[in-house]
């Protein structure tokens, strides 16, 4: 079976720092249980081969198992885990990135009739399906690649194409042609998105990030809320919390210190906040996480 092989090729060609050799294609293994951990989902689909992948953005829980992609279209911070099966088989999944403009070139080449319905409105920022075979068969290919390494640079880039296509006419397409859209609302708020990330240590109007993404402040409130599952205050927190906790691994005894680098002028309610995010109180939730990085697996 196409899965079977998709977990064959990810078992072996796994690397430490989860980078390959093809551009922009990253796997993932799980050899045990895995903590929650704060990262960045940017654009990119992600497929799992093996175990599920669990996380959590704003109020929303998702979960996608072996078989079943992920479609992310903004950089949106999120609480991650991914669990073994059953059986103790490690974790595996890839991820591959989905690049604005070459989802546009591929949408320049199709025919109108070929394409889904632009979808009115902002639509979430992630979104879950089952791989159809498909788009299965060209994400094995694209890694069998991975044993072949003197075709990587002609082949890689036309399999990548076929991919954005399964994507485009699949059923998450009508979000993955908002990537190749430069006036789509979904752009509109990774705009905005992008500003936050880049000054959330700053205070900011919200009216102003409204402004900066081309809409009226009640429109964007609403396009905001609806991509990120957050306000634009909530997700200034949340990255301001993730920034902290990378922070804190290195230096866990600074907490006032690294309370006012991520923009919080007390540090009792960064404490607070840490706490309610994380589950622990910063220097804990900080060792924690030191003692399983030096327990892992090179």
């Amino acid at each position: 079976m196409l899965i079977d092989e998709l977990a064959d090729l990810l078992a072996r060609h796994a690397r430490a720092d989860l980078s390959t050799p093809i551009e922009g294609v990253r796997i993932f293994k799980a050899d045990r249980p895995t903590p929650a951990f704060s990262t960045t989902y940017g654009k990119v689909m992600a497929l799992v081969a093996r175990g599920t992948k669990q996380f959590a953005l704003g109020n929303r829980v998702y979960e996608y198992r072996a078989g079943q992609y992920l479609i992310s279209s903004i950089d949106l911070p999120v609480t991650s885990r991914f669990i073994q099966d059953d059986d103790g088989t490690p974790g595996l999944g890839v991820g591959i990135a989905v690049h604005p403009a070459d989802v546009a070139e591929v949408l320049f080449q199709a025919r109108p009739v070929d394409l889904p319905k632009i979808l009115d409105g902002t639509p979430p920022g992630l979104a879950v399906s089952t791989a159809p075979v498909l788009l299965l068969d060209a994400v094995v290919r694209l890694l069998r690649l991975l044993d072949r390494p003197q075709d990587i640079g002609v082949l890689a880039p036309m399999t990548k194409r076929e991919i954005l296509w399964r994507l485009i006419t699949g059923e998450q397409g009508a979000i993955v042609r908002q990537f190749g859209l430069p006036d789509s609302s979904l752009n509109h708020i990774a705009r905005a998105v992008q500003w936050i990330r880049d000054n959330y240590a700053e205070p900011f109007r919200v009216e102003d990030v409204a402004q900066l993404a081309g809409m009226s402040v009640s429109a964007f409130h609403r396009s905001f809320q609806t991509a990120t599952a957050m306000s634009p205050i909530q997700f200034r927190k949340q990255i301001r919390l993730q920034q902290a906790r990378l922070l804190l691994v290195s230096d866990a005894h600074d907490i006032a210190g690294v309370s006012r680098r991520v923009g919080y002028d007390s540090a009792s309610q960064f404490s607070r906040e840490y706490r309610r995010q994380f589950g622990a109180p910063p220097s804990r939730d900080a060792t924690r996480l030191r003692a399983f990085a030096s327990t892992s697996a090179p």
